[in-house]
């Protein structure tokens, strides 16, 4: 077996993976769509949850030392002294989004969304039956303060603001100073920040993330954390919400029972990531950064119209298809004409035309042929 990572071949992929990437569509179709990895499992994850196993320790979760190692991790990382005692433990980010919505804003209420942006936003908000209001990214995929300031406007007090940090699917960074002035504007409006930053370990080397609530003006908002994304354990599900200094009484409106939802295997499994897991993500992200140079290279050679947005975190390439000539939906001809499977950017915002949204978390061999089948699609 391949000492990668990311080094599965095509074949061993459709022999053992059972997810829904692998499942969704027909099995001559080639998946680079859903946000997971094609991965070799880090294992001290497969250790903590084996031994758990093992020794039937199946029960009920305990939150305390999941959100004891995420603090350390956050505080080795970024420099964000996260204060374990405030952390809430949920059964996923999104649920936690949910609830959040449900418990501190009324049927109705608004919530404000960035698109292009992360596409079960528009569906959560749809499931809690609040108003959307957009604010979208400006033409080179940052936030747009003028935007969001007739947003929040729109929104009005007591509504919420979904940050989605990192974004996905553009792989922008917002930097310090653009969480500060959006913190700022939330406060001047009324409007609570939730911060999504589920993908924020898989920031490119080099590149510094900002948590949200490391800056002074944000502490009225809360974040929302889990290993899921860059320990590619999606299928363990569970999830911290934590409020800045000035949003704990805030958090606590959540009801208590809705802690209860968390897989104890999952704590258990995110809990060795953040502990023990450093390694495997140094060397994933380095093979991250690879994996988008050679796509990078691939796209160039065999699709020169096909722009790439550039990308400081995330493992997902938000692609500019426009001048292929596929139409409203590329990806939708790719799977249809090149049996490559991309996610469609019309589901990260209905105005996206001619965008989609390539995985390249897999192996090189993946990718290769990925793009020869996207190749095939346009001609």
């Amino acid at each position: 077996m391949s000492d990668r990572i990311l080094g599965a071949s095509l074949d061993e992929l459709r022999a053992t993976r059972t997810s829904v990437k692998w499942r969704w569509f027909p099995q001559d179709v080639l998946p680079v769509w859903v946000a997971e990895m094609d991965a070799r499992p880090c294992e001290p994850v497969v250790d903590a949850v084996t031994t758990a196993l093992s020794c039937g320790d199946t029960g009920y979760g305990w939150a305390p030392p999941f959100a004891a190692a995420f603090a350390d991790f956050a505080g080795a990382r970024w420099g964000w002294q996260v204060d374990p005692d405030h952390a809430l433990v949920l059964p996923d980010v999104m649920i936690g989004v949910a609830e959040i919505i449900h418990a501190l804003t009324n049927p109705g209420d608004a919530v404000v969304i960035s698109p292009p942006v992360y596409d079960s936003f528009f569906g959560f908000v749809e499931s809690t039956r609040r108003r959307l209001v957009t604010a979208p990214l400006d033409t080179s995929g940052r936030l747009d303060m003028a935007s969001l300031d007739r947003a929040f406007r729109d929104a009005g007090a007591g509504s919420i603001y979904l940050l989605c940090s990192p974004h996905n699917p553009t792989g922008t960074v917002h930097s310090a100073q653009e969480l500060t002035e959006l913190a700022t504007l939330a406060d001047r409006h009324g409007v609570l920040v939730v911060s999504d930053e589920i993908h924020a370990p898989l920031t490119h080397p080099g590149v510094t993330f900002t948590p949200y609530l490391s800056l002074a003006a944000a502490q009225r908002g809360i974040a929302l954390v889990s290993a899921s994304k860059s320990w590619n354990i999606a299928g363990l599900k569970a999830a911290l919400a934590l409020p800045g200094t000035g949003a704990r009484a805030t958090l606590g409106r959540l009801h208590e029972v809705v802690r209860h939802g968390a897989n104890h295997l999952a704590v258990i499994a995110q809990t060795a990531a953040f502990r023990d897991g450093g390694p495997w993500l140094s060397q994933v992200t380095g093979e991250l950064a690879d994996n988008r140079a050679l796509l990078g290279e691939l796209l160039a050679r065999e699709l020169p119209q096909v722009v790439i947005h550039p990308s400081s975190a995330t493992y997902l390439a938000w692609l500019d298809c426009r001048l292929l000539g596929l139409g409203d939906d590329p990806a939708a001809q790719f799977v249809a004409r090149g049996r490559v499977a991309l996610s469609s950017g019309l589901a990260y915002d209905p105005t996206a035309v001619g965008f989609a949204r390539f995985n390249y978390a897999t192996s090189p061999e993946v990718i290769t042929e990925a793009v020869s089948r996207m190749r095939v699609a346009v001609s």
